[in-house]
């Protein structure tokens, strides 16, 4: 496992980057403003190439999947985003999260933003995501962000609130980072158990 710095920020979508992309660049802008010492690193699935998850050991992938893993394992927190497909995440970010091993999110601080066309879905991503999160012992911050179409103008986040929450989860996940030693939490998920 890497030496764990900084925040990455993951788009976990493989639509041309959009409202989603734009609302985690505001995210991203929050950490920088209040942590100009910690680097933020912005991972954007419509960018890379992730190979389909196969069985295959990870360095049997090609280098843009191994780099792709890479930038999880090293940050220390993960801010993630994805929008409402099918009632669920989209299947880009599964295949990822199945080619990562389960160290690069054992105890690490995560953040869920999720985006969907109006609020009745705002339970699609979380409560799937968190799961899978789960899965890895990943520390989820409790609460998530939310954004719908009403939270934008022009394909820019305007809504204030919005604004606000991504700050907010953003420092959470930084503060995180810096007070937890992942070192001392325990036990291992199974899923390291068994590996």
């Amino acid at each position: 496992m890497a030496d764990r710095s900084g925040l990455l920020i993951l788009v976990g979508a493989a639509t041309p980057p959009g409202r989603l992309a734009a609302a985690l660049a505001t995210a991203a802008e929050a950490a920088r403003a209040g942590h100009p010492d910690i680097a933020v690193d912005i991972l954007n699935l419509a960018d890379a190439p992730v190979e389909t998850c196969d069985g295959r050991p990870l360095d049997a992938y090609g280098q843009p999947t191994r780099e792709a893993v890479a930038r999880i394992d090293r940050a220390a927190a993960v801010l993630i985003g994805a929008p409402v497909y099918r009632a669920s995440y989209p299947g880009v970010l599964k295949n990822l999260l199945d080619v990562t091993p389960v160290e690069a999110l054992q105890n690490k601080p995560v953040g869920i933003v999720a985006m969907g066309g109006s609020p009745h879905h705002y339970l699609g991503v979380d409560t799937q995501l968190r799961q899978v999160l789960g899965w890895f012992g990943a520390l989820v911050a409790p609460t998530s962000v939310y954004l719908t179409s009403g939270d934008f103008r022009d394909g820019q986040l305007a809504s204030e609130t919005a604004r606000g929450d991504l700050a907010a989860l953003s420092e959470t996940l930084i503060t995180l980072s810096a007070r937890i030693d992942p070192a001392s939490l325990g036990p291992l998920p199974l899923a390291a158990k068994l590996t």
